[in-house]
């Protein structure tokens, strides 16, 4: 019987027995591969395409907006006309002291107001995240591109499998879903930091106006907030959000929260 069992081992039968195992291993293994990362891909490709077109369209009215106050950031020309037509009249009725007491260039004494200043950093630093934001979600798609091209490989079944594996581990190791995830955030959170640059200026120029952005910047805020805790209450809450999928990769749960 030993010699049976000898003869069988080193038999061609039980090699290609175990060859066919080890393919179809791996066949099944490129199936479900196959799934995972058409899903995978598919989704983060479209949340990098919607991080752009946001981003590019936010830019723009971001900017519109900061060249609208850049007026507030220099002096008006007309005031140096005014000085100076000032001081001839002065001169004409005599009175030379007054003329010589009036500055003939009142830019040299300017200077913006603080709260213009604030502003135009909150407005400033909103576009930069978003930038930074669309300059991520770029090298997103880079990344996304290098792994659906360089997953597999050359070679046997076995080999592009195991070389798909190294890949694929990577990502998990390197944290490639918190990275990408974080893109969005950052979005948000120049939508934000517009929102109170908006409001702030509207506040020193039409408060009842202001009160209305403030309003709805508030809401949203506390709206998003809420969204966020519910799904790190519960993963089963349907309101999921790059953040909160962040957050949980951190391991900030319910219990943190309670």
């Amino acid at each position: 019987m030993r010699q049976v069992l000898e003869v069988l081992q080193d038999s061609t039968i039980a090699l290609r027995s175990g060859k066919d195992k080890r393919s179809r291993f791996w066949g099944v293994y490129k199936r479900v591969a196959e799934e995972h990362d058409s899903e995978f891909l598919e989704r983060y490709t479209s949340d990098m395409d919607g991080v752009l077109i946001f981003s590019g369209l936010f830019s723009a009215v971001s900017t519109g907006f900061i060249v609208a106050m850049e007026s507030n950031l220099s002096p008006n020309p007309s005031d140096t006309t005014n000085a100076l037509l000032k001081q001839i009249v002065q001169i004409g009725l005599g009175n030379f002291a007054d003329a010589g007491s009036t500055p003939a260039e009142p830019a040299s004494t300017w200077s913006p107001a603080a709260p213009t200043l604030k502003i135009q950093m909150i407005a400033y630093a909103s576009l930069s995240i978003s930038l930074l934001a669309a300059f991520g979600a770029v090298l997103g798609k880079q990344w996304l591109g290098y792994y659906k091209s360089n997953r597999y490989g050359r070679g046997s079944q076995e080999q592009r499998g195991k070389r798909r594996q190294v890949q694929f581990d990577g990502l998990v190791t390197w944290y490639f879903d918190a990275v990408v995830q974080s893109f969005p955030v950052l979005l948000q959170i120049s939508l934000l930091l517009f929102g109170i640059a908006l409001g702030a200026k509207m506040w020193y120029e039409q408060p009842s106006i202001a009160w209305v952005i403030i309003a709805t910047t508030v809401f949203g805020f506390l709206f998003y907030c809420l969204t966020v805790m519910a799904c790190l209450i519960s993963p089963a809450c349907p309101f999921q959000t790059p953040i909160s999928t962040t957050l949980r990769m951190l391991r900030v749960d319910s219990k943190i929260i309670s």
